[in-house]
């Protein structure tokens, strides 16, 4: 799968980064990609690189920093058990024309994309079957989408409960995308994400937290933020299929509880702060955010330090 990503690549300065960690083969190599195993990446000179915990994957944290430092135009995020489809490569813009959801809340995004009970990893379990606008009834607008998530076909991004009641592959239809307004919200994750630079610095996952939440709390940081630099979240058709690495999904189901409980707490905690519009701001946006975390309890208090790290490393 991920030779596949290296020969999608169509321009020079196009690069795929692979962080390692500890239980990587040391002597991993792949033609044509840039694989950093711990020790490699201890050398980038990165605090982030010397602090992050191992064995985590919030080290996609260091490749996410690397791909920023070398000056990339846009990020890709993806992981090892995704395989590129069509659409993967095409040519990305940041200033989209889509259906947007004005609409406050929770909003269940899959369920436009796919008939019957679906719905994201991170979506409280008592908002799955909540009021959506008819797809037809949303307004068709030009927006600022500097973050894009595209679908995954196959095993898509669900959790462990839909896993468990309903083991079957999942094909998204392929001809719809569909944006979110300010105030709604609905998690994506790290699967296949597209990032623009303005917001490479949201890309930060923390690591003081449950593993099945990283990168959706993230998600509800990004959002808060966006909301404040009027950003529109963009869910678009799959352009991976994921034929998924294994995993124990009752130990998934466990990881995922603190996700049930809190995700509503959360998302009001963070609706509620006080943040600021701008570049300028992006460094104490994410503060007060992830202080917001820690003081609801589902961050630990050494994030702060972590996230000092991300920041120093961004020059923020």
């Amino acid at each position: 799968m991920m030779q596949a990503l290296v020969d999608g690549l169509t321009e020079p300065r196009d690069q795929v980064i692979i962080i390692g960690d500890t239980k990587s083969p040391a002597d991993f190599d792949l033609p044509g990609a840039r694989f950093l195993g711990v020790e490699a990446q201890h050398a980038t000179g990165l605090s982030s690189a010397l602090h992050c915990p191992t064995r985590h994957y919030a080290r996609k944290n260091v490749g996410y920093l690397l791909a920023i430092r070398d000056g990339a135009p846009l990020i890709q995020e993806t992981d090892d058990d995704n395989l590129p489809i069509d659409g993967f490569f095409a040519p990305a813009t940041r200033t989209i024309t889509a259906p947007i959801v004005r609409q406050a809340g929770w909003i269940n995004v899959y369920r436009y994309f796919a008939d019957g009970a679906i719905w994201p990893r991170g979506l409280p379990l008592d908002q799955i079957h909540g009021a959506l606008p008819d797809f037809e009834t949303l307004s068709v607008e030009t927006l600022d989408c500097p973050i894009q998530q595209g679908l995954a076909n196959g095993n898509p991004d669900v959790d462990a409960i839909f896993r468990l009641v309903s083991p079957r592959d999942v094909t998204f239809r392929p001809d719809r995308r569909v944006a979110l307004g300010p105030g709604g919200w609905c998690p994506f994750n790290s699967q296949n994400t597209l990032w623009f630079p303005d917001a490479f610095p949201l890309l930060y996952l923390p690591a003081h937290c449950s593993f099945r939440m990283t990168d959706i709390w993230r998600s509800f940081v990004a959002q808060r933020i966006a909301w404040e630099n009027g950003w529109s979240l963009l869910f678009h058709h799959a352009t991976v299929w994921q034929d998924r690495n294994p995993h124990n999904l009752m130990r998934d189901f466990e990881d995922e509880i603190p996700g049930y409980m809190n995700n509503e707490r959360i998302a009001a905690a963070l609706g509620d702060l006080p943040l600021a519009a701008g570049p300028g701001a992006m460094a104490d946006n994410l503060i007060r955010c992830y202080q917001a975390l820690i003081d609801l309890g589902v961050v630990g208090e050494a994030e702060t330090p972590l996230l000092k790290c991300w920041l120093t490393d961004l020059g923020l």
